[in-house]
């Protein structure tokens, strides 16, 4: 009964004097059925309880996919409970890049990705996330039936051009192109940019084969699935 007291004490707003994101209580980034789904679940009574920055990365570094919530009964993810434990924690900047910056554990990165987009300031956001758009390890994702395939730099993209996520409606990021027309963001210099240039030329002097007769394979800059991804082995969803 007191450990279902202080969850709802979390949740309250009223007299809350821990760190505020956005104005408020952390915790009021998540949608309140979610929320609710999330303090009832085993998972968060039984491994997040008594969390602090260290073991919550041990818990972390034990998840075997994201998503959000799943299943007839909608429970919620163990990836999403943990995100919700790091609003409650709110740990120090340098604990959150160093959860995204190590590079064994690739869902403690994306949960570090995750956290960002949700309490970071839009050019704190981009000039964090956007050089893990070159990791391309897969990830598995938990949809609300069964699992599908995606990959850590996809997963970096939704981040940065959607506004819901892991069953979490983001607050509305501005487009990169409007943060340039302010100058508070450089542009945006492609690690393809050469690639591209010399395709462009090839397409200007009227050549579309290469010297062999085949088809030239043209590079997609996107930040999805035609950057670095082996689509041979695209079922194999437990791959790296």
């Amino acid at each position: 009964m007191a450990h279902q007291a202080d969850e709802k004490r979390m949740l309250d707003d009223r007299g809350y004097t821990g760190t505020l994101i956005r104005g408020a209580n952390p915790l009021l980034l998540f949608e309140k059925p979610v929320r609710d789904r999330i303090v009832e679940s085993m998972y968060w009574k039984e491994q997040c309880f008594g969390l602090n920055a260290a073991t919550l990365c041990d818990r972390a570094v034990e998840l075997e996919n994201i998503g959000g919530i799943y299943g007839a009964a909608q429970k919620p993810s163990k990836f999403l409970c943990l995100a919700f434990k790091l609003l409650q924690l709110t740990p120090e900047r340098d604990i959150v890049l160093h959860y995204l910056r190590q590079q064994e554990w690739k869902y403690l990165r994306a949960l570090a990705a995750f956290y960002i987009r949700l309490c970071w300031q839009p050019k704190e956001i981009f000039e964090t996330l956007e050089p893990f758009l070159a990791d391309y390890r897969k990830l598995k994702r938990r949809a609300r039936e069964g699992f599908a395939l995606t990959y850590v730099d996809q997963f970096v993209d939704d981040l940065l051009t959607k506004d819901r996520v892991c069953a979490t409606s983001l607050w509305k990021l501005p487009p990169r192109t409007q943060l340039e027309d302010l100058d508070v963001l450089e542009p945006r210099i492609s690690p393809l940019g050469e690639e591209l240039e010399d395709i462009d030329a090839d397409r200007q002097d009227g050549r579309t084969e290469d010297d062999s007769g085949s088809d030239v394979e043209v590079l997609d800059d996107g930040h999805g699935l035609g950057n670095g991804h082996d689509h041979d082995n695209d079922t194999d969803v437990d791959g790296d």
